[in-house]
């Protein structure tokens, strides 16, 4: 059997195969630790910290030459990271000239940090836009289905009516609420550079005159914003990806439990545009989309906790802390990525079905309008006549429509729906 140099996602449907899983790949992020290293030279540049012809050298090595992922990988093992390894060889890379402006001045985590904030910025872009996808499907959703009735489910047992329209509008504003948290943190993702021990003491020995802010020349040429302070052991631009990573895991998962239940065989009111198949059942068309959005939001809040563990960084540079972050927050950023596309999919295709809806209106013969007719009654019957009226009829089994006590009572439910309509409509003025 060959060996793949990389991940293939054979064990996570969830995000294999999606843009995601692409921009969070090996590959991806030995670009992102080029462009980190890049970057510095020519902000350096910049400053008048190193000659232009250096700035272009290093940018050129490390847009072209020859890296292999999988000896970095190996290598890191003497050093705890891949940006030792990596400075030697584009140090090699970029020539005996330019070489030594390559990382100078800077320690692994500056660079290991600058490239992780890289990949997410590059992630969340995708995220975002799956997010929008997902907005707009349920959107449409929501306003064709604004007065579509339903039951209304309560630890499980039908409650009282409500509408397909305030489910969907509803799911809606959370991926929207997503879609905030994801933007902001985005838009905050900062550069990383302190040196050895967060001062930048080393950018002054190299003759810079104002090492402070040399950070925001970096972030300019980066595309990121410049930190208040190196973050080495200030953990906070993590932890707000970790919180809205799982935040938009979690919010995508509620829509993909309620597909779930929904899409069950003896419910069956609404269904996945395209289910997948079984390996022994020809008849089952499963909800696969759902099942892998709702695997996501179960892993996710661990994933997160790691993350926030890892803010307990030790001295100005932490051991094992900072190492402990980057697996999960990969895996974080792969998942919701996955789970993103895999929304915006069903959103777009998912099928309604509003006669079983109706159907299962009248599974309960009038008793899930109970709570209207016991407001209806009271003032004749009293608050006590009317619940015992109610309860009797119930553990009957009489359908209410033949109860003589309710005859030309309304026990339609779909004229119970409350202001479903009007909460779904304002919801969807929401951009």
């Amino acid at each position: 059997m060959t060996a793949h140099p990389g991940d293939t996602g054979l064990l996570a449907p969830g995000w294999a195969g999606s843009e995601a899983a692409a921009a969070t790949g090996d590959e991806a992020y030995l670009r992102a630790l080029l462009d980190a290293e890049a970057a510095l030279t020519r902000a350096q540049a910049a400053m008048g910290l190193a000659p232009a012809q250096a700035a272009a050298a290093v940018t050129e090595a490390a847009r072209t030459g020859a890296f292999d992922v999988r000896a970095l990988a190996e290598a890191a093992r003497t050093g705890g990271n891949p940006v030792i390894p990596l400075v030697g060889d584009l140090t090699r890379a970029a020539g005996e000239a330019y070489g030594p402006y390559v990382h100078r001045g800077a320690t692994s985590q500056d660079i290991m940090d600058t490239a992780t904030m890289l990949v997410a910025a590059r992630t969340l872009d995708l995220v975002l836009a799956d997010l929008g996808r997902g907005e707009r499907a349920l959107s449409r959703l929501a306003a064709e289905h604004r007065d579509t009735a339903m039951p209304g489910r309560t630890l499980t047992q039908h409650a009282v009516p409500t509408t397909f329209g305030l489910k969907a509008a509803g799911w809606r504003s959370l991926v929207l609420d997503a879609r905030d948290r994801v933007r902001a943190v985005r838009e905050s993702l900062p550069v990383q550079l302190g040196g050895a021990a967060g001062t930048l003491a080393a950018f002054g020995a190299y003759g810079a005159s104002d090492p402070a802010g040399l950070p925001e020349a970096y972030a300019r040429e980066l595309g990121l914003r410049a930190p208040g302070l190196p973050w080495h052991t200030l953990r906070t631009p993590v932890a707000d990806l970790a919180g809205c990573l799982a935040f938009t895991a979690g919010a995508l998962g509620k829509l993909a439990v309620d597909v779930l239940t929904l899409s069950r065989t003896e419910i069956a009111e609404v269904a996945e545009g395209s289910g997948g198949g079984s390996s022994a059942m020809p008849h089952k068309s499963n909800p696969v989309r759902s099942t892998l959005i709702a695997s996501v939001a179960r892993r996710a809040p661990q994933l997160a906790a790691t993350l926030y563990g890892a803010m307990a960084a030790e001295d100005e540079r932490p051991a094992g802390a900072w190492h402990a972050e980057w697996e999960p927050l990969r895996d974080l950023l792969r998942l919701t990525g996955g789970a993103a596309r895999d929304a915006a999919e069903l959103a777009e295709g998912l099928r309604v079905r509003p006669e079983a809806m109706r159907q299962h209106l009248d599974i309960t013969h009038g008793l899930i309008v109970s709570e209207r007719l016991s407001a209806e009654l009271t003032p004749v019957l009293g608050r006590a006549g009317a619940k015992e009226l109610l309860t009797r009829l119930a553990s009957e089994g009489q359908p209410l429509a033949e109860a003589p006590e309710l005859a030309g009572v309304d026990l339609d439910p779909s004229h119970y729906t409350g202001s479903a309509g009007v909460l779904t409509d304002r919801a969807l003025e929401r951009r």
